[in-house]
């Protein structure tokens, strides 16, 4: 049984994926919510507005541009899991949220 420090230790650790593992990852992501959602790989495709042939080499882990993966995103209700993507860590402690609060424009290095 996994303690709740434990998965709280676990989501601060790095995970190494190649772009290659993402992608996989991302189309079988994609292919398993299609198909919790009764779609036919048709009509998504014709929802994101790409080929089907597109969207078949996407849920096989092949590169596709981000704009399929953003269109795919939209016709299968995902776009907020998507524009979460990059979203901040959580803070550890109150010092990192009162740092974070205070927003940098550039990634130069603080004098």
């Amino acid at each position: 049984m996994l303690t709740s420090d434990y998965e709280d230790n676990r989501q601060h650790m790095s995970l190494f994926y190649s772009p290659k593992e993402l992608m996989t990852r991302l189309g079988e992501r994609a292919k398993e919510r299609r198909l919790v959602m009764g779609q036919r790989q048709a009509d998504v495709a014709k929802a994101a507005g790409v080929p089907l042939s597109t969207l078949r080499r996407f849920e096989s882990g092949a590169n596709v541009g981000i704009d399929v993966v953003a269109r795919v995103a939209l016709a299968l209700n995902a776009e907020r899991e998507l524009a979460d993507l990059f979203a901040p860590p959580r803070a550890g402690t109150m010092d990192e949220l009162l740092t974070r609060s205070r927003r940098r424009m550039r990634g130069r290095r603080a004098p």
